[in-house]
């Protein structure tokens, strides 16, 4: 029986992609189109090579209109419900990579709205404080402040609001209650929400005063947003927007689910201090086997160790390496605490270079925002 859950507020259980591409209509990452990326590019970043990054809504299209001589913006963002975790950071440091490839904007929405609408345990000074902080961590990924906007729901809602309400226009109560799954005890401003998050897929072309491609790069937990904001984007003039979806960074206890602010003992800050984050990594799920004596006669199992998909996805780039730690620990040669020593060290350098970047980024934080 498949358990698992996966919404825009809920991700839970073990996760099927196939499955997941299957049921939201997504289409598979192809090899073709990874091919068309590297055209552009000349490499692939690793979260491509390694699948991270697997389904997408119309990414041809839009690598079309950028041969065509059409340069596209980007678009994602974060519900700054707590701080950022290093499952938030994948699609960010994949924007990065696709600004500096392909030389595009970046548009940025904190919900501090939503947050505030969805917990009931979180004031709106929470909310809208933590979306700055979290802006910290994009600002610390090294965007160009040029071509980088990011804003809050409240303070750049002004702007906001105006396309957000001929987005609602044309999404019935029926159809979001069948995607998003409301009932009769959510409250209304929820219900509303959805057509604010669309409003940024247009936000390039309303501030340009004519129509920009738009890619977003995100989790796939986000989807059902940009299944509604496609179906009314003709109806508005605007182009579908596109979408790259990332499978998601389980937390440290296990395959299930994904990592998440609201269980911190399993998910790595970036506020995390290095003592901390070498605690954590110590402590992780892997697949190893119960003692080492088990371990060598029976091997263990990458497939399900949160350490392996740490290296796999992020932190180790050579493959031959990457290969010996797969191969090594299937055959019991490879032991459990070796692979959390280089993890640790690993995640360390790059929390510690993070946090040195983050500071700097107080400094700066002005220059990349959007305020009505």
């Amino acid at each position: 029986m498949d358990e698992s859950v996966v919404t825009p507020w809920e991700v839970e259980g073990e996760i099927d992609y196939n499955k997941l591409i299957k049921q939201f209509g997504t289409d598979v990452l192809t090899e073709d189109l990874l091919n068309t990326i590297k055209k552009y590019t000349g490499d692939l970043h690793p979260f491509l090579k390694r699948k991270l990054f697997f389904s997408h809504r119309d990414l041809g299209w839009i690598l079309k209109k950028y041969e065509e001589g059409e340069k596209f913006a980007l678009y994602t963002g974060r519900g700054p419900s707590g701080h950022t975790h290093l499952g938030h950071l994948v699609p960010w440091i994949f924007c990065k990579w696709l600004q500096d490839k392909f030389d595009c904007e970046f548009y940025f929405q904190m919900t501090d709205d939503e947050k505030f609408m969805m917990r009931p345990d979180l004031t709106l000074e929470q909310t809208h404080a933590f979306a700055y902080e979290n802006a910290l961590d994009v600002i610390a990924l090294g965007f160009d402040p040029k071509k980088t906007f990011i804003f809050s729901d409240i303070d750049y809602a002004k702007t906001l609001y105006k396309i957000s309400i001929q987005v609602a226009k044309n999404v019935t109560t029926s159809t979001a209650k069948a995607v998003f799954g409301f009932k009769n005890s959510t409250n209304i401003g929820m219900v509303f929400f959805p057509s604010v998050q669309a409003a940024p897929c247009f936000l390039p072309s309303v501030l340009k005063g004519y129509n920009v491609p738009v890619l977003i790069p995100a989790a796939i937990d986000q989807d059902p947003y940009w299944r509604i904001t496609r179906d009314v984007a003709p109806k508005l003039g605007y182009y579908k927007p596109a979408a790259i979806h990332n499978m998601f960074l389980p937390g440290l206890e296990g395959p299930s689910g994904k990592m998440s602010a609201s269980k911190s003992d399993t998910a790595i800050f970036s506020i995390d201090p290095p003592k901390e984050v070498d605690k954590k990594v110590k402590r992780a799920f892997t697949g190893g086997g119960q003692t080492i004596k088990e371990h060598k006669e029976k091997g263990g199992n990458p497939g399900v160790c949160t350490i392996y998909q740490y290296l796999y996805f992020i932190f180790e780039e050579d493959n031959k390496k990457i290969k010996e730690i797969h191969d090594g620990c299937k055959r019991g040669e490879v032991f459990c605490g070796e692979c959390k020593n280089l993890l640790s060290e690993k995640l360390v350098k790059f929390i510690t270079t993070h946090q040195e970047n983050r500071e700097k980024a107080r400094d700066v934080l002005d220059k990349f925002l959007l305020k009505d």
